[in-house]
């Protein structure tokens, strides 16, 4: 009996140890005009000096930055950069090298987003562990990806946790039929504009436009306040989406 009440004392049962939860910066930086007037040498020096800043910050291990091309895709932005970390500094001190670099005088981030991980209030009832994943991202294993922001009508937050789920669960069946597209949910409350950042992995784009069309036609969908811009990369190597340019 004496073991019994030592193993169900929770003063002496050791919690789990939580889940490092990650800052989420999605960079869309355009370049200007002037910069292809520049001499090729100017421009292949620019194009290696920015390559090699983003190389050290990998190398460091102060963040992920994964490079993807917009040219051709979106009119307002040539390149994103996505980018992880577990503190909120690292994505500042980037940016700031980025603006002092012989480049950054030609880009401007037209579109910046920032958000975080977080366990996700909705059961996966299909997959229960699900949930645990949006706490950790392990991203880059896909050669397209496609971001857009998401925010909910006040409505929706009225709606019990019950009614909520009820609805959550035909959205979740939806995407689970569609193991060709990896989801990657941010959180943005208090951070950003938006509430959230939805970003998708696959190497099918077919099947991503079906996904969203099909999600269209779910009941949660009319809560959907506002789910743009959407943006639609292409994952590159730094040195190959510098190339795009």
């Amino acid at each position: 009996m004496g073991n019994v009440a030592t193993i169900n004392n929770p003063e002496t049962t050791k919690a789990k140890p939580k889940l490092a939860r990650q800052f989420v910066s999605f960079a869309f930086y355009q370049i200007s005009p002037k910069w292809r007037l520049l001499s090729k040498e100017a421009k292949e020096k620019d194009k290696k000096e920015l390559a090699n800043l983003i190389e050290q910050f990998q190398k460091d291990k102060k963040c992920q930055v994964l490079t993807y091309t917009t040219v051709g895709t979106k009119a307002d932005a040539d390149f994103l950069l996505w980018v992880i970390a577990y503190e909120l500094e690292p994505l500042q001190e980037l940016v700031t090298a980025i603006n002092q670099s012989s480049m950054g005088a030609y880009l401007k981030r037209s579109h910046s987003f920032l958000a975080m991980t977080k366990r996700s209030m909705y059961l996966d009832r299909l997959d229960p562990e699900h949930q645990e994943d949006r706490q950790h991202i392990l991203p880059g294993k896909y050669k397209y990806f496609f971001v857009y922001t998401f925010v909910k009508k006040r409505d929706w937050y009225l709606l019990s946790m019950e009614k909520r789920q009820e609805l959550m669960d035909e959205h979740i069946m939806i995407g689970n039929k569609y193991p060709s597209v990896k989801l990657n949910t941010t959180y943005s409350f208090g951070l950003d504009d938006q509430e959230f950042v939805v970003a998708f992995e696959t190497d099918v784009p077919a099947d991503f436009l079906d996904l969203v069309q099909e999600l269209r036609e779910s009941q949660a969908s009319a809560y959907t306040l506002r789910d743009t811009p959407i943006f639609t990369c292409i994952a590159k190597s730094t040195a190959e989406m510098l190339d795009t340019l």
